[in-house]
């Protein structure tokens, strides 16, 4: 005869070889009762596992591809050769291809923002907003650049009240000593010229409460005292 076990079901288990075999005797009859449900379950598990598996395979060689591709038409964008960056060159693939064809990648997205930057510099504001909202990246620094850009583009389309929402962005996004003051600059003269004049001057006043050591500083105390004697603060 077994000992007694007080201390709880799962001991008694271990210790009396009728109580093992009796579970073992309830968990055959639960995978007869259920096998076709286990199986597809397993079976789904497996398939989800190998198609993951496949999936990032593919996105491995698909990185890989991108950078050389993108690492070919950077010195037409560095060597401000925007038209040749942006649709390639000498059998090269232009930022616009790369992007397209590669944008689950870094260096798709990577390719997004050069290309966003470019269309920019020629002018082309709408395309270079879509192009700027479709990067992300784990960069903050480029992250919070690529939405000030947007915001420089709705500038120049003279759309202010479209530019602050994205300078806001910028400036919000983990800020630090070197470009928010940068980018609150840009959002209080787009905030003066949305007629936003309190507004404007919070931005300057946070540029000189925050970042006293900034090289916008002075412009945002010259700013920020013109605007309170328009105001009459």
């Amino acid at each position: 005869m077994s000992k007694k076990n007080t201390a709880g079901p799962g001991l008694e288990i271990i210790e009396s070889p009728e109580a093992l075999a009796g579970q073992i005797s309830k968990a055959e009859g639960f995978f007869r009762q259920n096998q076709k449900v286990l199986l597809g379950v397993g079976g789904a598990i497996l398939v989800a596992i190998v198609a993951f598996a496949g999936y990032r395979f593919y996105i491995d060689n698909q990185e890989e591809e991108a950078q050389r591709a993108l690492s070919g038409v950077v010195y037409n964008f560095e060597s401000d050769s925007l038209q040749q960056a942006l649709n390639g060159s000498g059998g090269n693939e232009g930022l616009l291809s790369i992007a397209d064809n590669y944008g689950g990648t870094d260096a798709g997205k990577l390719a997004s923002f050069y290309a966003g930057v470019a269309l920019l510099k020629q002018g082309k504001y709408d395309e270079a907003i879509d192009h700027l909202q479709d990067f992300s990246s784990s960069d903050l620094l480029v992250q919070a650049r690529a939405k000030a850009l947007i915001g420089d583009a709705y500038m120049e389309k003279g759309q202010p009240a479209e530019a602050i929402s994205n300078y806001k962005n910028a400036a919000d996004y983990e800020a630090n000593q070197f470009f928010t003051p940068v980018y609150l600059m840009k959002l209080a003269i787009a905030q003066e010229k949305a007629q936003q004049p309190q507004d404007a001057v919070a931005s300057y006043k946070r540029i000189i409460e925050d970042f006293p050591l900034s090289a916008e500083v002075v412009n945002a105390k010259k700013y920020k005292g013109l605007l309170e004697g328009q105001v009459g603060e």
